[in-house]
């Protein structure tokens, strides 16, 4: 595995890293919301690095070639995501106080939820699917299933530099604005419930013309 695959799956990498979507959404509520968003952010590294882990072991392509799980994971991920979403519109915050960080769920909790926005979510696990293997290079001298653990690390990496500029820049810049805080969190629940209902649909759709 050469630097140019490394260097090209990086440049499609950042492209789908720094595209908003629902771990955008959820890093901004996080930045919003909770007393830190680290244990959110680092969750949801968690989760795209789980999923590198499942596409390198080769459990992906047999996911993938089964419609029926795939179908599943898109619904549970979707459903995941809409109860996230309506929750944050029910219970929109402006940057927490201490006392409100004391009430709104722990660390671990927050971490959880973050493996769950993006261990669950279909587009992520499709993503390593249908990249990975086009970077790797079967007569390198690393296997490669080793080489897509490397660049799925490498994605991560970039993940963790946006997600947490997001989430901190959120956390400063709106830090005076509480009206517009809770308007961003509104439209991030807003956000998480919009891909929610793309993801049945689209898999609703394949399904009736496939």
């Amino acid at each position: 595995m050469g630097w140019g695959l490394i260097v090209g799956f990086w440049g499609v990498s950042a492209l789908f890293v720094i595209t908003p979507g629902a771990d955008w959404a959820y890093a901004i509520s996080a930045g919003l919301r909770h007393r830190s968003p680290v244990p959110a952010v680092v969750g949801m590294l968690a989760g795209h690095l789980l999923a590198t882990l499942v596409v390198a072991a080769g459990v992906g392509a047999l996911v993938a070639s089964v419609p029926a799980v795939l179908t599943t994971l898109t619904v549970v991920g979707a459903l995941y995501l809409t109860w996230l979403g309506i929750g944050l519109l029910r219970r929109p915050a402006s940057v927490p106080t201490a006392d409100v960080a004391s009430v709104s769920g722990s660390p671990l909790t927050h971490a959880v939820k973050g493996i769950g926005i993006s261990g669950l979510n279909p587009k992520v696990f499709l993503l390593f699917l249908a990249l990975l293997p086009q970077f790797t290079d079967v007569r390198g001298p690393w296997p490669v299933g080793v080489q897509m653990v490397l660049l799925g690390c490498l994605h991560v990496l970039s993940c963790a530099v946006v997600y947490f500029a997001v989430a901190f820049g959120a956390r400063r810049v709106l830090a005076t604005r509480p009206a517009a805080a809770r308007i961003v969190t509104r439209v991030s629940g807003a956000v998480m419930i919009l891909i929610g209902v793309i993801l049945v649909a689209e898999k609703v759709h394949t399904s009736v013309w496939s």
